[in-house]
């Protein structure tokens, strides 16, 4: 039976990645995205059109995110898999972060999530099978600086990942976290060169990661069946 897996945020590089590395493992895979789409397009192409649904939706509007869930259901028929990576950040130092700003990160990042996993939650108890997995950050353990609405955010999901985990985990349904480190992606780019040089002086493997490795990971945690209320750092050993 083909399983199917709903990642958010896929016009992203971590969520390109997990969803290009379930798709060529076989996976049916609905691409959510938000305004911009050439990446999901090209994912399709890629993939197929029969091998994905794409699905346009606001994550903080229950509305739109029930409307993708019907989607994949008339589609695919079924979902065993939701990864919930969707994420922005709008860094500053606490004094001068505006309120908006912290709202804005917060419910795109935290709240959001029981938009979709609640309804998704629901489908897997009545199959009796189901794995979710949340994109946490090391920032969520660690904290950073001009960070606090992206890490509070973040640890928000790890302890979202530990409480889930033990409500479901008798009905057969896995939920884990992945705590990325500095990972080479949009958002890191956009950190000045100096400040990447001190970073990279800190990371015991001396290089930022790929989103290739985290959709790895991600690729395990679907697979691990003894693997439950886990966070899986992936970070070069930062």
């Amino acid at each position: 039976m083909d399983q199917v897996a709903i990642v958010t945020g896929t016009n992203g590089g971590i969520g390109s990645a997990i969803a290009l590395t379930l798709g060529k493992h076989g996976y049916k895979v609905v691409l959510h995205y938000h305004k911009r789409e050439e990446r999901v397009k090209e994912i399709e192409r890629e993939l197929g059109c029969e091998n994905v649904l794409l699905a346009s939706a606001d994550i903080n509007d229950p509305v739109q995110v029930q409307k993708i869930i019907l989607m994949a259901i008339e589609k695919f028929g079924r979902i065993d898999v939701l990864i919930n990576n969707v994420g922005i950040n709008r860094d500053s130092t606490f004094l001068k972060m505006q309120k908006d700003n912290w709202g804005l990160v917060l419910n795109t990042n935290l709240l959001s999530i029981y938009n979709i996993t609640n309804p998704i939650v629901e489908i897997m108890v009545k199959q009796s099978s189901g794995v979710i997995i949340n994109i946490s950050s090391i920032v969520g353990e660690s904290g950073n600086f001009g960070q606090t609405n992206y890490s509070a955010s973040k640890a928000g999901l790890i302890g979202f990942t530990k409480s889930l985990s033990k409500e479901l985990a008798s009905k057969n349904i896995r939920v884990n976290a992945i705590a990325p480190g500095y990972i080479d992606t949009d958002m890191t780019r956009k950190i000045p060169e100096n400040i990447k040089v001190k970073i990279i002086e800190k990371i015991p493997m001396k290089r930022f990661g790929t989103p290739e490795e985290i959709a790895d990971a991600v690729l395990y945690l679907c697979k691990a069946t003894y693997v439950t209320g886990t966070v899986l750092d992936i970070n070069g050993g930062l």
